[in-house]
């Protein structure tokens, strides 16, 4: 098939900064170690036991500036560096309220005005995706590059906040995976569902501002907001950037 996993991102803290990796190890029915591990309530919030929506957290879509954050996550530590272009580098410990007053400190100049503020970091012990379930987001290349042709610019990956990015596919090939499973490394991951979008891809990812319409082009060019697609691990191992994803039998 010619396939290859070309990009393995996390986010640490949802809607606050991205990290790639070279490798990871996916458990089955989980998503990746530490994405969304943690994710930031907002003052009106209305949190219930484990999983919540993200309606509950701040994040790009309503502040475009938080997607022009970058992440690292120590592991061992579990020390967060982020960076901004605005603001000085933070190196700050989440589970704790030192490391959480300083975080909340440090992202405070980035809020959209007339928005509800960040109160404090959460984790409920499992990833805060997008999805109930734990899934993980796997995202085309070719799909990237015709959709920044039509919008006459290069998007970049960020945007996206997506896990996987597969290349040798076919434009839109992804949503042909549907209810199939690929193998990559020594995993294997069942597609399960299409990602439908919201304004935060719309953000330049090195600016924090918005710069290209992407939903209105999705639409008008193909009918719907969807892009990429929701996965989950049915069988753990270890993955790697390079691998060959193929179509398990």
């Amino acid at each position: 098939m010619g396939w290859r996993l070309a990009h393995i991102f996390r986010h640490p803290i949802k809607a606050h900064g991205r990290q790639e990796l070279a490798h990871v190890a996916l458990s089955a029915g989980r998503c990746l170690p530490f994405d969304r591990h943690w994710a930031v309530v907002h003052e009106v919030a209305r949190l219930r036991d484990g999983w919540n929506p993200c309606m509950n957290f701040t994040r790009g879509a309503k502040t475009p500036a938080l997607q022009a954050i970058s992440a690292q996550l120590d592991e061992a530590t579990r020390q967060v560096s982020l960076t901004h272009p605005a603001r000085n580098p933070l190196s700050f410990a989440p589970d704790t309220a030192q490391g959480q007053a300083d975080f909340l400190n440090w992202v405070a100049p980035l809020m959209a005005g007339g928005r509800a503020q960040p109160v404090r970091l959460v984790t409920v012990g499992r990833g805060m995706t997008d999805t109930a379930f734990e899934s993980i987001s796997i995202l085309n290349l070719a799909s990237n590059r015709v959709l920044g042709k039509r919008l006459g610019c290069d998007l970049g990956l960020d945007r996206w906040r997506g896990n996987l990015w597969l290349d040798g596919l076919a434009p839109w090939e992804e949503f042909d995976l549907l209810g199939r499973e690929l193998a990559i490394g020594d995993a294997r991951l069942k597609i399960v569902e299409r990602i439908t979008r919201c304004r935060a891809t719309m953000v330049d990812c090195t600016t924090g501002r918005i710069d290209v319409d992407t939903l209105a082009e999705l639409d008008a060019g193909y009918g719907h907001t969807d892009f990429g697609v929701y996965a989950i691990v049915t069988r753990g191992g270890i993955i790697r950037a390079g691998d060959k994803p193929e179509l398990a039998a």
